[in-house]
């Protein structure tokens, strides 16, 4: 892609006059407004981006943000460097680099690192020019180590061995040592009052470790490995480690894939620790444990306060606060003669087992017995141990939402405390993988048709494996200089919760017309539009709601939401096969992700990055035989023997990454790009095919929807990104894209055989009718919005033109286009955006008006839809709360991702 001539730059005065006239109506003050109207002012390629925190409240206490910015085509250069500013004119260093680019070579997204010095401001302007000089992050590597500085800590990281992270120092000051990964493994489960369960301890193990940034503002290093006790190697790790520049702090994102036997690899703990040497006296070393809210146990390690003697108020308000003590000789001599009577507590422990309760207790030391020290609802996943001359802050994200989790301290009375942060807290129930069920008989392809007829699940024996599903946590730790304030940790845990996250506005993102232009900023100008906007932010509050309301929580189901609704139970369907788990079914991943890119709502934004951790994680495989292949919707996760693309696509992770450059969801991506492979693997119809067939390397039957649009994600996503198979990707992209359009019936023949050694699809002798409701439903759509607008391919254009007309055409309008019609179809108002996006690409106002005739009275939520709330409570509900009977997954993500796309397209045609 070779770079274009670069663009002129901001005319000042255009720019001054503009904001001088004109108010934003977003109601964000008013020199916010004119500098926004200033900038609507300018054309689309020369604008700059505003750039604003998601949540209230700025960096807060996090190390940095990275967040992405998208560009329209041909506004800049594949070299353009960039400034960020404050509104008040403040220079911010800022490091760059590109995520995607146009196919003219010019930028499309990049992301942009700030750390510390962007704290303080609210609002931010990028625009093409020479970043500010600051701090920098500078990383040093030899043949075991790799040391990155901040310049406010060091950090020495380990290529080898077990300790991750050999040390963190600050002004020379070990603030924690050996950062190690920790894995407790039972071989059977107690049954009851039966058993006699047994476990034993891995540790993490390094196989490499590599630098992936380094600096100026951000570095990261990645870090490979399995956990290892004698022999035996087992659940693989990934961890990579986040440092900005100027920073006390640094991040961790954990990633472990399930590799293990699901009937005798029972996960008992799973957990990152360090060790933090303590140098102050007893009573100068402080605990910190935030439960609920903003509150803390806020202790000592020996107790001054509340003893029969005092010594002195100033001692004692000096230890609460955490602040060094004065010499014990000014203290009342009752105390200080008796400071050896006083019990030191060395171990603490906060276990999180269920989404709505803590306990919280401590101990002297190992050996003795433990007294509870308290106990709430949701704790932060947040602590501190250290003292007046440094210590660690540490924090697990998603603490209760992710349970089981704990915190631990141990040995906080010795020479060093030992912190372990538990993913899996090893106080619960061992972690249980296995199969829900013993297959009632459901041993042929025919009996197992029949189950998938009455509890739509789709068993087959041995498919219901967790070999390869994988879950990531995000971690962070501070080294303090001394025991942090209590505002302070206030807002070290909110940084924990709620890592602080820059985004580009919802204007933006929509000038750029980046995934495929489907989307335009929130509208409601007219009645019948601000209906349309009601119900979507009605169904998004439903979700939120009903996720806190039946407790969708929990390691490996956070972030996934129920299928079908059970109006007898008052209850989903959390236990009938297909309709329990969702898995993306029809896309609510894209539903979120649109209702946030027009928005910019944080509350949606936080909702889809959850899902979007856990189905590119936990709902795919990423080793063994299906690795590259997701599973459809479940009881468990993993259950249903459904492996296929459509639930795997990257399509479902190119907003979360491309707004925020994470790199885990990049690789989940990139891992995608020779998933056309499995295809020799697993045949993805072989339970209902009624011909024989055999996969052959060169002949593979490949289907032009759900099956096509999953891989050309994995290859658009390479191609953009300029990966290391970014070649091959626009290769395969051209050519599947040339040879269905060169199908004698287009995208409605249906599938073809395709040869993974020329990336072609064999055209077909004759034509055929193979059209599927589902077909274009996981991402097809967004798919060839994309590559219609990145590739010029008229034949490519004309054949998706077709498909999207005659979907919703009539019977007689199909059989006399193609010779015969559709058969029964369902999802009308789903498809309603192929005739909005085919009446928009050709001006076609009789086609809008189906659109809209579609979406409204087809089927779905159709103008018949009572948008109330029903109250449901005790003794026919489990939890209090209100359900909505006519909701179901399926629909709501169809409505949502139809009306975002209508009215971005045909938004003027909507009836009045």
């Amino acid at each position: 892609m070779p770079p274009i001539p670069r663009r002129s730059l901001l005319k000042a005065a255009a720019v001054a006059g503009a904001a001088a006239q004109v108010s934003w109506a977003l109601g964000r003050g008013d020199a916010q407004a004119a500098a926004a109207a200033a900038a609507a002012e300018q054309p689309a390629a020369d604008r700059p981006a505003t750039i604003t925190w998601l949540e209230a409240g700025g960096l807060g206490a996090a190390p940095g943000s990275t967040f992405g910015v998208p560009w329209p085509k041909g506004a800049h250069p594949a070299d353009q460097d960039f400034a960020l500013t404050t509104a008040d004119g403040k220079a911010v260093p800022v490091q760059t680099w590109t995520t995607a680019r146009w196919p003219d070579g010019s930028l499309k997204w990049t992301a942009h690192a700030v750390g510390p010095e962007a704290a303080g401001a609210d609002r931010f302007t990028l625009a093409p020019g020479t970043p500010a000089a600051g701090p920098k992050v500078t990383v040093t590597e030899t043949g075991r180590r790799i040391t990155v500085d901040t310049g406010t800590i060091k950090a020495v990281i380990s290529k080898d061995g077990e300790k991750l992270v050999e040390s963190v120092t600050r002004s020379g000051v070990r603030i924690a040592t050996d950062g190690r990964l920790v894995l407790l493994r039972q071989s059977d489960l107690d049954d009851g009052d039966q058993g006699n369960a047994t476990w034993e301890r891995f540790d993490g193990e390094i196989a490499g470790a590599t630098v992936e940034q380094s600096g100026p503002v951000r570095a990261v290093v990645r870090i490979d490995g399995k956990h290892r006790k004698a022999r035996r190697s087992w659940l693989p790790f990934s961890v990579r480690l986040y440092f900005y520049a100027g920073s006390e702090s640094f991040r961790m994102v954990h990633t472990i894939t399930y590799d293990g036997d699901q009937n005798k690899d029972f996960i008992r703990g799973l957990g990152v620790r360090f060790t933090v040497p303590l140098r102050d006296a007893a009573y100068d070393r402080h605990i910190r444990i935030a439960g609920e809210g903003e509150g803390f146990l806020t202790e000592a390690v020996q107790g001054i306060t509340g003893l029969r003697r005092d010594p002195g108020a100033a001692v004692r308000t000096a230890q609460v606060k955490g602040e060094k003590l004065p010499d014990p000789a000014t203290w009342d001599q009752r105390v200080t003669t008796r400071l050896q009577s006083i019990p030191t507590w060395g171990d603490f422990t906060l276990a999180q087992l269920s989404a709505d309760g803590f306990t919280l207790r401590k101990r002297t030391t190992s050996g003795h017995g433990w007294i509870p020290a308290g106990g709430g609802g949701r704790a932060n996943g947040f602590g501190y141990v250290g003292g007046a001359g440094g210590g660690l802050s540490f924090g697990l994200r998603d603490f209760w939402q992710k349970h089981p989790a704990q915190l631990d301290i141990r040995g906080a009375a010795g020479d060093a405390a030992e912190v372990t942060l538990w993913l899996w807290s090893p106080e619960a129930q061992p972690m249980d993988l296995r199969f829900y069920h013993d297959g009632m008989g459901q041993d042929t392809f025919p009996e197992q048709l029949e189950g998938l007829n009455i509890t739509y699940e789709d068993y087959e024996p041995g498919f219901g494996s967790p070999y390869g599903i994988a879950r990531t946590s995000e971690l962070m730790f501070w080294a303090n200089a001394a025991t942090p304030t209590a505002d302070t940790l206030v807002a070290q845990a909110a940084a924990v919760r709620t890592p602080p996250q820059l985004a580009a506005s919802p204007e933006d993102l929509t000038r750029a017309k980046v995934f495929g232009g489907l989307f335009a900023p929130v509208d409601r100008s007219t009645p019948a539009k601000a209906t349309i906007e009601d119900h979507l932010d009605y169904l998004f509050t439903y979700y939120k709601d009903q996720t806190e309301q039946r407790r969708w929580y929990g390691f490996w189901d956070y972030g996934d939401i129920m299928h079908t609704y059970d109006e007898d139970r008052h209850q989903w369907r959390y236990d009938v096969g297909g309709y329990a788990w969702d898995n993306s079914e029809l896309s609510p991943d894209l539903w979120l992700w649109y209702a946030y890119l027009r928005s910019g709502r944080a509350d949606v934004f936080r909702f889809a990055e959850a899902m979007t951790r856990h189905t590119g994680e936990v709902d795919v495989y990423h080793l063994g035989t299906w690795a590259g292949l997701g599973t459809r919707h479940g009881v468990q996760h993993f259950a249903d023997s459904a492996k296929q693309q459509r639930i795997s696509t990257a399509v479902y992770r190119r907003p979360y990454y491309f707004l925020t450059a994470d790199e885990r969801v990049g690789d989940l991506m990139h891992a995608l790009v020779d998933s056309d492979e499995t295809f020799l693997v697993l045949d993805p119809i072989r339970k209902i095919r009624t011909e024989p067939y055999t996969p052959d390397r060169h002949a593979l039957s490949i289907g032009f929807g759900t099956d096509w649009s999953g891989l050309a994600a994995a290859w658009l996503t390479e191609w953009e990104r300029g990966g290391p198979k970014a070649a091959k990707a626009e290769a395969r992209l051209r050519s599947t894209m040339e040879t269905i359009a060169a199908q004698p019936n287009g995208f409605v023949q249906g599938t073809g055989l395709y040869d993974l050694d020329t990336g072609r699809f064999a055209v077909a002798t004759e034509p055929v009718v193979g059209v599927s409701h589902l077909s274009a439903m996981f991402g097809l759509v967004e798919m060839c919005a994309e590559l219609i607008d990145l590739i010029d391919m008229p034949a490519f254009k004309t054949a998706w033109l077709d498909y999207c007309r005659y979907f919703n055409a009539t019977k007689t309008e199909q059989a006399a286009r193609y010779g015969k019609n559709f058969g029964t179809l369902l999802l009308f108002q789903g498809h309603s955006r192929q005739d909005a996006y085919a009446a928009a690409q050709s001006n076609d106002p009789q086609l809008a008006a189906r659109a809209w005739q579609k979406f409204h009275d087809s089927d779905g939520y159709t103008k018949a839809m009572v948008w109330d709330k029903t109250p449901v409570q005790g003794p026919a509900a489990l939890e209090p709360g209100y359900e909505h009977l006519w909701i179901s997954t399926n629909t709501t993500a169809l409505f949502g991702l139809a009306a975002i796309q209508n009215l971005a397209l045909i938004g003027d045609s909507l009836p009045a």
